[in-house]
């Protein structure tokens, strides 16, 4: 198909000259890359290539029919009128293919469409992979968010084994021992960080093609294949790739008629030696509405369990966070978050970015006030009515003893004070009597919850660094 342009009365005298025609181009690709950033310039933009110039046509070369079609009808207009303005003579662009072989075709582009992922070269410096792409059709990806790499992971005991699976796939897809590899856990863990992280290794490395959808797009473009009579070439582009990545599996519980159709893809890649990887938010055991012979050939890889974060590793994934910012995050605050945001690290991470927002918009420091303020919808969301049993906990688990300790006959200063501190939060906090507090604390009587409060208090006044200590407790229980 060819671009037309308007004619204009400049004319370029030295449009043979393939120097000259460079420069031209390299000029254009400045300008394109202005106008659209950076972003989407790296995406579609660096696999064109110069072909020949014939007379008052240019042509350029793509590595794909896909990216062809895409760079055609998002930049085909565009391209003719920055070529007529910089080489007047130039009235038509001819977008083609590159033919196998062709010393000047650029490589194909990698199947996401995510602008940082792909590669840099430049229009005249064409990487020769020796290989080209299978063509994936945009709308039958998704792009891979480039903030979630294997750098950015933060790896503690509940997911470091499931890191090290992915990990594995990255480097050595289709010869890690084990297909497919199947990641489980609840929301915000990391396992969607896991699988973009995967894809991102992989389009680093280059010579490999991704795929990378949520299972509800697998199922959305499998009826529009069907719609438009296309399933062959659904399903020939899904198989031709060497990585297939299926998000949320879940999905497809009850929709037999695309389940059939994601296991017939998988099994043609497992036999072609191509490799899967497919999270969801159970084991493939306890996904009851998949089909048995799809739960069998899930559960026939590896299969890797992304557990609850601890404290820990909560503590770990904020202070990297924080650390990334340029923002100076006290640890009480960090520790405040930590405790009070266990179940998902992305409503974690959520809460540590409007804070460090704040910071940055407003010109102040990051303090427990502020947090509590800056973060009140949040933690409302969290808020349930304080209990002794929960101050016990959350106090001896602050302290490092044992939850034993609070009822036990141990007077050593170690564990003394930390259960003198969770008595005067039980009286801070709750409306029990001091008799019934006492009760939960291995039958004290009430003389010694007084003593213990008064205790406290008087502590508090004199020690600053302990009395930050009792208040970063009295913050996480009742906010």
């Amino acid at each position: 198909m060819t671009i037309g342009v308007d004619d204009d009365e400049s004319a370029f005298s030295h449009l043979d000259d393939s120097k000259a025609t460079e420069e031209s181009w390299l000029r254009i690709c400045s300008k394109l890359k202005g106008e659209v950033g950076e972003v989407e310039y790296r995406t579609w933009l660096t696999k064109i290539a110069l072909g020949p110039v014939d007379g008052d046509e240019i042509t350029l070369l793509l590595p794909t029919r896909f990216l062809r079609d895409w760079v055609r009808s998002q930049y085909g207009d565009r391209l003719s009128e920055l070529w007529n303005q910089e080489v007047s003579s130039i009235r038509r662009v001819e977008l083609q293919v590159a033919r196998p072989g062709d010393p000047t075709a650029p490589t194909a582009l990698l199947l996401e469409e995510n602008p940082t992922q792909a590669t840099t070269n430049t229009p005249s410096e064409p990487e020769d992979t020796g290989r080209t792409t299978p063509e994936v059709k945009s709308d039958i990806v998704a792009s891979l968010d480039t903030r979630f790499t294997f750098d950015t992971f933060v790896v503690g005991k509940p997911n470091e084994f499931a890191y090290a699976c992915a990990r594995r796939v990255a480097e050595k897809p289709s010869s890690v021992g084990f297909n497919p590899l199947f990641l489980y856990g609840g929301v915000g863990l990391g396992k969607t960080h896991l699988m973009h992280a995967i894809g991102a290794e992989l389009l680093q490395r280059g010579n490999v093609s991704v795929a990378y959808m949520s299972a509800e797009k697998f199922m959305y473009r499998f009826i529009a294949a069907i719609r438009s009579q296309s399933t062959m070439e659904f399903k020939e582009q899904l198989r031709s790739v060497d990585v297939l990545m299926i998000d949320d599996l879940q999905f497809l519980i009850g929709k037999d008629n695309t389940q059939e159709e994601f296991f017939h893809t998988f099994n043609a890649l497992v036999d072609a030696g191509r490799q899967i990887v497919v999270s969801a938010d159970k084991s493939p055991s306890d996904l009851s509405g998949l089909e048995d012979r799809l739960r069998t050939r899930l559960g026939c890889g590896m299969v890797a369990d992304i557990h609850a974060t601890t404290f820990e590793l909560r503590i770990s994934i904020l202070e990297a966070k924080a650390a990334a910012s340029g923002v100076v995050v006290p640890a009480k605050v960090l520790e405040f978050l930590a405790h009070k945001i266990t179940s998902n690290v992305r409503e974690l991470e959520g809460a540590l970015n409007r804070l460090i927002a704040h910071a940055n918009l407003f010109g102040r420091p990051v303090t427990l006030e502020a947090t509590q303020d800056v973060l009140h919808d949040i933690l409302k969301a969290h808020d349930r009515r304080v209990t002794i049993e929960e101050i016990q906990k959350k106090v001896a688990e602050h302290w490092n003893i044992r939850l034993t300790d609070m009822s036990s006959a141990r007077r050593a200063r170690a564990v003394a004070r930390p259960r003198q501190v969770a008595m005067y939060l039980a009286k801070q906090l709750t409306s029990r009597s001091l008799p019934e507090i006492g009760r939960k604390f291995g039958n004290r009587d009430h003389t010694t919850v007084m003593h213990a409060v008064s205790r406290v208090a008087e502590l508090m006044e004199r020690d600053a660094a302990f009395a930050e200590d009792v208040e970063l407790m009295r913050r996480m229980l009742e906010s």
